[in-house]
């Protein structure tokens, strides 16, 4: 019975192993397409510009992209499981099925994961 609980521990870790690796997967793709994307022109005026910008996070509305940077490094510090069941208390089995106005209680819950 011991080589069974070893061996289902071993798969389990493996599952977490293959969660994180599309965690990364997902947000390597959502990056480099949303840079692809934003990249029509490379003039230094308008990198000033968007640099100049950024100091303002307060009243940017959050991206997809933000809650999955953040729900994807806690998933790679191994707390897959309580991500997965925070996306299901918003009624969805993955991040984009979430409506984009509760991005902002979904961050702020998965702020708390890790921390407590």
């Amino acid at each position: 019975m011991g080589k069974m609980s070893k061996l289902s521990a071993e798969l389990d870790e493996l599952r977490k192993c293959g969660e994180t690796l599309i965690g990364i997967s997902d947000t390597l793709r959502e990056l480099f397409s949303t840079t692809e994307e934003e990249k029509p022109s490379k003039e230094p005026k308008k990198e000033e510009a968007m640099a100049e910008e950024t100091p303002k996070p307060e009243t940017k509305a959050l991206s997809l992209i933000d809650v999955r940077a953040v729900l994807s490094e806690k998933s790679r510090n191994g707390y897959t499981a309580d991500v997965k069941a925070l996306l299901l208390k918003y009624g969805a089995d993955k991040l984009s099925d979430i409506n984009s106005k509760d991005y902002e209680a979904l961050l702020a819950e998965a702020e708390v994961i890790g921390n407590a």
